[in-house]
């Protein structure tokens, strides 16, 4: 894709979407009184799908500023093309031009990274004037701490493909756009980027997120075809009520307690007696043969990776996420680390042994984070669940966030609501 070409993003997933075609009528205002109602400080009330309203009370929590006239570009030119020739999905460019740019479909597509940060954006070129003026150019971060809710960012976030219309955006100057984003993910299963369109009516449709999901099957493609090695067989439990398994096959979608079991097996790699998984799963009386029900039904879908024999082990080593946020800390990557974390683990779950590891990833963590006194990775940390509440990390922010800036002002203010709270 050409270096000077750009777009704006957006997002929702299909079980909240608005009718094909966009927005009903009437329906665009609504959302912008919702909208404004919001950002004086009530609640996204009036027909705010809920995706959307989480995203909103992310990106207010944060600070993201609705007026926010462009998101920042703080890349050289040599430092982004360094970044777009090491990038794993500079292979699959001309998939996505030949797919979404060269039909001239009236939108501009866009590939972000794992940080949201735009690395080739191309289109039409009617749209890509005004969609520079709102700061959706090559090397600009759209994930939601920077730009607030939009397509691009929402489906990092969430990582999930879904659409973001019109008034459904955070930032006021991109009201004008509708977006549709899909996470893009590499043969283990880790998100390594985010395809988007963004563009008027076109991108509204239905069509137009049908085409990113059909596009970014063709890139993972792309990617497994030119990898080194055979693709591994990896968890994905952070930030998920459930859990998937990636394998050469292809992802399976899991049950909570299966992927609690699988967790608790790639965590104990020698095996675990059927009383010794019974207590890591549940601190009330579960029954053996329960177990047993389950570990049959999860060998049934996982086949030769799940041992016959007993104790229950796994047959191959079991790469999780949570290794991956493990090995980036272990090396003092935090930023690395930060990025590869979704979220909680396995959050719904109350078995013993998840929680234990639950707690210990989180405080790991948080301790890199607060050790880094990184402003952005700070800042990012409060913007979490787990660091909404977090008075010392607020604190932390407060000390090393430039005086004046946003970050300075709004940790004051939240560090005073946290007091109030506390007396």
């Amino acid at each position: 894709m050409s270096r000077h070409v750009r777009i704006p993003s957006g997002g929702a997933d299909r079980s909240a979407e608005p009718a094909p075609g966009g927005f009903g009528p009437g329906a665009a205002g609504r959302v912008r009184a919702a909208h404004e109602r919001f950002v004086a400080g009530g609640e996204p009330e009036g027909g705010v799908r809920p995706v959307v309203a989480e995203s909103w009370r992310r990106s207010r929590r944060i600070g993201v500023d609705p007026e926010l006239p462009t998101p920042p570009v703080d890349l050289s030119d040599p430092e982004l093309d360094r970044l777009r020739a090491a990038h794993p999905m500079s292979g699959a460019v001309p998939v996505v031009r030949r797919l979404l740019v060269e039909p001239a479909s009236g939108w501009v597509a866009a590939l972000s990274d794992e940080t949201g940060r735009l690395l080739w954006v191309e289109g039409d070129p009617a749209l890509r004037r005004p969609l520079d003026r709102v700061g959706f150019v090559e090397g600009a971060a759209w994930r939601e701490d920077a730009a607030g809710t939009n397509a691009l960012g929402t489906a990092l976030a969430t990582r999930r493909p879904l659409q973001v219309l019109s008034t459904e955006h955070w930032a006021r100057v991109v009201h004008p756009w509708n977006c549709a984003a899909a996470p893009v993910h590499d043969p283990s299963g880790r998100v390594v980027g985010v395809l988007d369109v963004t563009g008027r009516d076109e991108a509204a449709s239905w069509m137009a997120l049908a085409l990113v999901k059909a596009t970014v099957a063709a890139v993972e493609a792309t990617l497994a075809s030119t990898a080194t090695q055979p693709p591994a067989t990896r968890l994905e439990v952070l930030g998920t009520h459930g859990g998937t398994l990636h394998t050469p096959q292809g992802r399976r979608r899991l049950t909570c307690r299966h992927a609690e079991i699988l967790l608790l097996l790639a965590e104990h790699p020698g095996g675990l007696t059927g009383d010794e998984l019974t207590v890591l799963l549940s601190e009330a009386e579960l029954s053996e043969v329960t177990v047993r029900a389950e570990i049959s039904r999860l060998r049934r879908l996982v086949g030769p990776l799940l041992s016959e024999s007993r104790p229950y082990r796994l047959t191959a080593p079991l790469h999780t996420d949570v290794d991956h946020v493990r090995d980036a800390l272990a090396v003092e990557d935090v930023r690395g680390a930060f990025t590869a974390y979704a979220g909680p683990l396995l959050p719904r779950s109350a078995a013993p042994g998840v929680e234990r590891i639950r707690e210990s990833l989180v405080g790991w963590l948080r301790a890199a984070v607060l050790a880094s006194r990184d402003v952005d990775l700070v800042g990012r940390w409060t913007a979490s669940d787990e660091g909404a509440d977090d008075w010392e990390a607020w604190q932390t922010l407060a000390q090393v966030a430039p005086i004046g800036s946003a970050a300075h002002l709004r940790a004051h203010t939240r560090l005073a609501q946290l007091d109030r709270t506390l007396r």
